[in-house]
C-alpha cells in the first residue's frame, strides 16, 4: 500500500457545535471547506494529518472508541486556555512514566483528545543522525 494522504473522518451528532469546537475552542486551522454553505464539511489541519468534520451521526457518541493525539508546544498553557474556553478536561496535564506530558479533553461528542508535549531532553527530541 502506497498511502499518499490520510485523514480522520468524524461524523458528529451536532455538526455545527463540533465545527465551532474544533475551529474556535481548539483553534485548529481550516484546510478546506466543501459542500453546501449551510452544512459544510470542514477539513482541519492536524500537523501532518487532517481531521474532516462532515455529515451527521445519529448513533450515540462512542467516547472511548476514537482518540485524537495532538502534539503541542506547551500542554499546561493549552490546559489553561481550554479551561477558559469551557472545554471538558478529562484529565489534567501530568508527566507520564514514559516521559511525555499529557492531558486529555473531550470534544462535544465525548471523543477523547490527547494533548502531548515532548519535553526537552526526551528521546523523541534527540536527532538520531
Amino acid at each position: 500500500m502506497d498511502v499518499l494522504s490520510s485523514r480522520i473522518l468524524l461524523r458528529p451528532g451536532d455538526p455545527e457545535r463540533s465545527r465551532r469546537f474544533y475551529a474556535h475552542s481548539l483553534g485548529l486551522a481550516v484546510y478546506r471547506e466543501f459542500g453546501p454553505a449551510d452544512q459544510p464539511g470542514v477539513v482541519f489541519f492536524l500537523g501532518q494529518g487532517f481531521l474532516e468534520v462532515s455529515g451527521r451521526s445519529d448513533a450515540p457518541a462512542a467516547g472511548g472508541e476514537l482518540s485524537i493525539w495532538l502534539q503541542v508546544r506547551d500542554v499546561r498553557r493549552e490546559e489553561e486556555r481550554l479551561r477558559r474556553e469551557g472545554v471538558t478536561v478529562l484529565r489534567e496535564a501530568r508527566l507520564e512514566p514514559w516521559g511525555l506530558i499529557e492531558m486529555w479533553v473531550a470534544d462535544p461528542d465525548g471523543h477523547r483528545i490527547v494533548l502531548v508535549e515532548v519535553p526537552s531532553g526526551h528521546p523523541l527530541r534527540r536527532d538520531p543522525r
